[in-house]
C-alpha cells in the first residue's frame, strides 16, 4: 500500500466517526502523508456578536485539518497542545480553507502548521499543533500487522 493510500484509508476511517467536523459543515478536501486540507463556508450560525466568524469555529476548522494530517500514517495521534493567531476576520459567506502541513515528525511527536485562508487567498489565521502518537491504528493492515 502506498503512503497516499495509507493516508486516504486513515482519513476515511476517521471521517466516518468525525461528527464534530461534519456538524461544523466542514469538508475533507485533501489528505496525504503529513498533510490535509479541510474547508467550510461561514454560515449565520458561525458568526459572533461582531457579525464575523467566531474564532472557536476557525480554531475547530484548523484543528480538524491538523488532526487529519497527523493521523495520516495509520497511527492514532492526538493533540498535545495547539495555538492560533487570528490575522483577519472571516466574513459571513466566506469559504475558509485550512491547509495543514507537517513540520516535524520524530518518534511519537509531531509538529504541524495550518494556514486558514478565505476564497480570495486572504490569510485568516495561523495555527500550530503538536501531536503525540498513542496506541492503536485506524484500520487493520495484514501487510504490516497493524
Amino acid at each position: 500500500m502506498t503512503e497516499e493510500e495509507i493516508a486516504r484509508r486513515s482519513a476515511d476511517a476517521m471521517w466516518a466517526r468525525d461528527d464534530a467536523s461534519k456538524w461544523l459543515g466542514a469538508n475533507l478536501d485533501f489528505v496525504g502523508p503529513g498533510t490535509a486540507s479541510v474547508s467550510m463556508t461561514v454560515e449565520k450560525h458561525h458568526t459572533n456578536g461582531h457579525d464575523i466568524c467566531h474564532g472557536g469555529f476557525i480554531f475547530t476548522l484548523a484543528d480538524s485539518a491538523f488532526a487529519f494530517a497527523c493521523n495520516s500514517y495509520n497511527q492514532i495521534a492526538v493533540a498535545q497542545h495547539n495555538t492560533i493567531s487570528f490575522i483577519a476576520p472571516g466574513a459571513l459567506g466566506d469559504r475558509l480553507t485550512a491547509d495543514a502541513r507537517e513540520i516535524s515528525r520524530t518518534g511519537r511527536s509531531g509538529l504541524y502548521d495550518v494556514r486558514v485562508t478565505n476564497q480570495d487567498g486572504r490569510l485568516i489565521a495561523e495555527f500550530r499543533g503538536a501531536s503525540r502518537v498513542i496506541k492503536g491504528v485506524h484500520f487493520e493492515d495484514a501487510a504490516t500487522g497493524g
